[in-house]
């Protein structure tokens, strides 16, 4: 079995918990890493998504943790045609707890996930955005237990 342990960190940008309003997510510092994933986890959703009442999952990078410019189509893996940074948009019923993962591939230090709510949401959903940064130029990678 290979080592996939020692090669990688995670970054936890947005915790863990039921939201209702866009929050202030925490930038992931990408140096002394060649690689980056972006995690979504997302639960049922509270409410039933729909053009108004969404969530759209935005990425920005930055080189120096203060400018921020969305990500670009050419600057992601496995997200499809991106506009404004938005890699994930819930704009329908979410019934089921799902993982999304995307692929980092542009050359920027910092980078951010913020989901972000319009509309009404009388009901929060559950969301965490995680960073996993691999590829570091010093392996074993700490562990985080």
């Amino acid at each position: 079995m290979k080592d996939l342990h020692s090669n990688i960190y995670i970054d936890q940008v947005v915790g863990a918990k039921v939201l209702a309003s866009t929050p202030t997510p925490v930038a992931s510092d990408l140096q002394d890493h060649n690689s980056a994933e972006i995690i979504l986890g997302i639960g049922i959703g509270g409410i039933t998504f729909d053009t108004t009442n969404k969530i759209e999952f935005v990425v920005e990078h930055s080189d120096d943790d203060s400018t921020y410019s969305a990500v670009s189509t050419d600057e992601m893996l496995g997200a499809g045609t991106i506009s404004g940074g938005i890699v994930k948009a819930l704009t329908a019923a979410h019934a089921a707890a799902a993982v999304y993962r995307f692929g980092y591939i542009g050359g920027k230090r910092y980078l951010k996930v913020t989901p972000t709510f319009a509309g009404t949401h009388v009901t929060g959903t559950p969301i965490m955005c995680a960073i996993a940064k691999g590829d570091g130029i010093s392996n074993p990678q700490d562990d985080q237990a």
